[in-house]
């Protein structure tokens, strides 16, 4: 039977997003009685220091966590080594467990280029690999101005991630843009799969106001409020709506309600402080799983943010939470990237280009007047997501992938 070996430096109980994901796959994988093991670090995203267990099977799922260095995000040099000790106590055990022709390794991106580790495994073993990107390295980090990865350096990492494109049977990508940035690097056209990405749908569901008890907790009642929730990371601007947020200090029914964490995150609230714009924004951590549907049932409107030169790079994934929880969609990125397309095509919120804090207090100032348009947007979204972007969805294009690289195989 072909054995499933997931890789990615975070899963269960782990909450990031990618974490999540790759949970929700690998659990139902295991579910249909598939064998499904997962290579992942004792960590959490948000606890270098974490110790989790070493083994165990959670849901039916094979959990093998290895050891690796624990310095966390905070520091450039100790994040590198933290990826250097995962790179090789992967490899290892990679080495140790991939020992059947017929097992599939998939690898995420989280550490950057694991796939190539992986993919030296597959080739000792007989094995096959699939890419499953969430972002595309190293030109993400080039673009981020991340110290020594520019030029030949770049240039490297680039030709090794090259050669696992073509090597593997199969390259997932979360969006169209993705795929042909994909195709541009050597994945062969027929191994490129769209999977977008999904969060809990069943689970998240529209909330009322008056049936939303943080909404209260919060001191939110009689405001229009516009949020934000999840990461607030590199690849996120936000001086947009921190200056439409300057213009309307003096406006009472706004407040910009920031649930998260994320490198810019204790940035941002440090530039409220300063500006004293405490009134006008709510800072609240991330909230547990359970409390989703009502946390992200707060904000009147959600807004999300990517670099345009990322477009086709990265895809933020909390853009399918909001459209669970039917609120409008406010993208400030690219005119023509991945998730500024699916807001004008189902007119389900606006698209905002970096920078045109007019057009952002224009449609702030339509919103908080017209409850009507919000509703309606807010149902489009959620018809979007229920017509195309479902969790069902996205675990049955998985199966139907898995499917296709061994028809003859049995998997239950």
């Amino acid at each position: 039977m072909p054995r499933l070996i997931f890789v990615n430096r975070f899963f269960f109980p782990d909450h990031s997003a990618t974490s999540q994901i790759l949970s929700d796959l690998a659990f139902d994988l295991a579910g249909a009685g598939r064998t499904v093991h997962v290579i992942t670090s004792r960590q959490i995203y948000d606890d270098a220091k974490a110790a989790l267990p070493a083994d165990e099977i959670v849901n039916g799922v094979h959990v093998h966590r290895v050891a690796s260095t624990r310095f966390g995000r905070s520091a450039l040099f100790g994040r590198a080594l933290d990826y250097l000790s995962f790179y090789r106590s992967v490899g290892r055990y990679l080495t140790e467990l991939a020992g059947h022709g017929d097992d599939v390794i998939i690898a995420k991106t989280d550490p950057p280029l694991i796939a190539a580790v992986a993919m030296a495994a597959a080739q000792r073993n007989g094995a096959r690999l699939i890419n499953w990107l969430q972002d595309i390295y190293p030109e993400t980090a080039v673009v981020l101005g991340v110290p020594l990865l520019g030029g030949p350096v770049a240039a490297g990492f680039a030709a090794l991630r090259d050669r696992t494109l073509r090597q593997a049977a199969a390259t997932v990508v979360a969006g169209e843009l993705m795929g042909r940035v994909a195709a541009s690097h050597g994945a062969p056209p027929p191994t490129i799969h769209v999977i977008p990405n999904w969060c809990d749908d069943e689970h998240i569901k529209p909330v009322t106001p008056a049936a939303n008890p943080l909404r209260q907790a919060w001191g939110l009642v009689g405001k229009f409020v516009f949020g934000y929730s999840g990461n607030l990371g590199r690849a996120h601007e936000f001086s947009t709506v921190l200056a439409a947020a300057e213009r309307l200090r003096a406006d009472p029914r706004f407040v910009f309600l920031m649930i998260g964490g994320g490198a810019r995150f204790a940035e941002l609230h440090g530039i409220v402080r300063e500006r004293r714009l405490d009134g006008s924004f709510r800072f609240m951590p991330y909230q547990e799983r359970a409390q989703l549907p009502y946390s992200l049932g707060v904000p009147d409107a959600h807004w999300l943010s990517l670099d345009p030169r990322l477009e086709g790079l990265i895809v933020p994934s909390k853009f399918y939470g909001i459209a669970a929880a039917g609120k409008p969609i406010v993208v400030i990125a690219a005119k023509d990237g991945e998730l500024s397309r699916l807001v004008r095509q189902h007119d389900c919120g606006f698209v905002i280009a970096p920078g045109d804090v007019d057009m952002l207090l224009r449609a702030l100032q339509q919103m908080a007047r017209e409850p009507e348009t919000v509703a309606q947007m807010g149902a489009r979204a959620r018809e979007m997501l229920d017509v195309h972007f479902t969790r069902r969805q996205g675990l049955a294009r998985w199966r139907e992938l898995l499917d296709g690289l061994a028809p003859s195989a049995r998997w239950s």
